[in-house]
């Protein structure tokens, strides 16, 4: 599977104070309806993904329900999570 840059520059790097929209799959208008409903930096988000264990599919299903991911989005912020967390965690 190839990665966009947006994936490679996230998960390069620790999160720190990365905002929403750094994450792959997430764009600006995925990034307003999160930050609308509190999930404004990334970590916000990866703290939402470690709840539901790394679950892929429970954390897809709650990005969708969220702020309404495509299942490429979705597919796509997971993918970066999860090497996020192998890299870091």
């Amino acid at each position: 599977m190839t990665t966009s840059q947006k994936h490679r520059d996230f998960v390069a790097e620790p999160m720190g104070e990365k905002p929403v929209g750094s994450l792959a799959g997430i764009g600006e208008v995925l990034g307003k309806k999160l930050e609308e409903r509190g999930f404004d930096k990334a970590y916000v988000v990866l703290g939402q993904f470690l709840v539901l264990k790394k679950d892929e599919d429970l954390f897809r299903e709650w990005l969708k329900d969220t702020c309404g991911a495509n299942a490429k989005q979705s597919r796509d912020c997971c993918g970066c999570l999860r090497e996020w967390c192998d890299a870091f965690l």
